[in-house]
Formats: structure tokens, sequence, C-alpha cells
């Protein structure tokens, strides 16, 4: 007897890249993003560079050395991380 098994696949979004790393300060634990999206204080997000991955809460954003709860598509950000992060590392919205 042949029996048939059916898998159903929930579809997984892929994460919204909300920038890329331009630079990062490794004295300082800062990394510089390029915003490609709204990021904001508290936001989950992932770096990712190759098979580099980790996971961390926005704890800190500066724009020109001021402390800000929120930026805007378009503005390169200093945000404090929690590992070392390479230029081009990819930044997205945790899922």
């Amino acid at each position: 007897m042949v029996e048939l098994l059916i898998l159903k696949f929930r579809y997984m979004p892929k994460p919204k890249q909300v920038g890329k790393i331009a630079h990062y300060f490794d004295k300082l634990g800062v990394a510089i993003v390029d915003l490609t999206a709204p990021l904001k204080v508290g936001d989950a997000v992932t770096f990712s560079h190759g098979q580099d991955t980790f996971e961390q809460t926005i704890s800190s954003i500066q724009l020109d050395h001021e402390d800000i709860d929120r930026a805007t598509k378009g503005k390169s950000v200093g945000v404090k991380v929690d590992h070392k992060v390479k230029e081009g590392t990819i930044v997205s919205k945790a899922a």
C-alpha cells in the first residue's frame, strides 16, 4: 500500500533589510549603518556577513553625535553593537 506524504510549508518571508555596515569602530564597539529603511531603539535586528550572524536589540542610535530614538531611510547612523562587524554586513529586522 502506498501512502502519500503531504508536507505543508509555512511561508517564511525574507527578513526586511534595514541597512548595511559602512564602517566599524572597534574601540568603541560602534558600527556606522547606511539605512535603507527606518530603524528605532528597541528594534530586534540581525547582523549577517557570510556565515557570521548574530541578533541583538538596538539600544543606542546616534546621528551627528546626538542620541536619537529613531532614524529614517537614507541616514547614516552610529549603532552600538555587541560583537565585531565587518564593512558590508547586512542589517535586517529579526524574524
